[in-house]
């Protein structure tokens, strides 16, 4: 099964990445549609998942963010079809210990996102980092530690971007939201752009065709 969100994310990825790209990968949406649409169990959807990935080397910076599309896809849709306590298995204990490496923080996100939805609420940075994450929590160390390059720029979201970019830039290397500061603040700044907004994002972007595909997923998602 696929999730009609998950399946337009897809596409919206796919189009944003091919606008601001030289290769066009929006014929790939059938491709991974189908994967993630396959009666296939988790594990053998990401082998088939990185599949594509490995003979189309142009969407490599994408694989990730699409395995986080995966397991949210996984959640809302195919979680349906197996026994209730399934993701309180074993079996699904040693999946998540398999691909402890994998996606991205992404994935937090994209299930903030859905929650909001199924609570009526509008998505907000302070509500994300305080009500979904918990980073003022003493046992949410390590969510603090991460997002601590947002937490500390909440002031950006009254910024022009220009203003994220510089931060962005400044970022260490190591820093786990290194290539999704960007396109994650961006997405609260103005979680409804216009094609005008979205100009100014991509105008302003890092890594422009990666950004502008992130922000599409979020804006999909919302």
């Amino acid at each position: 099964m696929i999730d009609s969100k998950v399946e337009s994310a897809i596409e919206a990825a796919l189009t944003a990445f091919s606008k601001y790209s030289s290769f066009d990968a929006t014929p790939f949406s059938s491709v991974i549609d189908e994967v993630f649409d396959s009666e296939e169990d988790f594990m053998s959807k990401v082998a088939l998942l990185d599949e594509v990935f490995d003979d189309f080397p142009q969407l490599e910076v994408l694989r990730e963010v699409f395995f986080d599309l995966l397991l949210v896809n996984f959640f809302s849709a195919d979680v349906k079809k197996l026994e209730e306590d399934y993701l309180d298995t074993p079996e699904w204990e040693a999946i998540e210990e398999e691909t402890l490496d994998r996606g991205t923080e992404l994935l937090n996100l994209l299930l903030y996102l859905n929650e909001c939805e199924d609570e009526d609420i509008e998505p907000g940075l302070e509500d994300y980092l305080k009500e979904f994450l918990l980073v003022d929590e003493d046992e949410f160390q390590d969510e603090y530690r991460i997002y601590e390059p947002v937490i500390a720029h909440q002031v950006l979201m009254e910024s022009p971007v220009a203003e994220i970019t510089k931060v962005a830039n400044k970022l260490p290397d190591d820093s786990e939201l290194k290539e999704l500061f960007y396109p994650i603040m961006c997405f609260f700044h103005n979680t409804e752009p216009t094609e005008e907004a979205k100009n100014s994002i991509a105008a302003n972007a890092i890594e422009v065709e990666f950004d502008m595909a992130v922000l599409e997923i979020l804006i999909s998602f919302k």
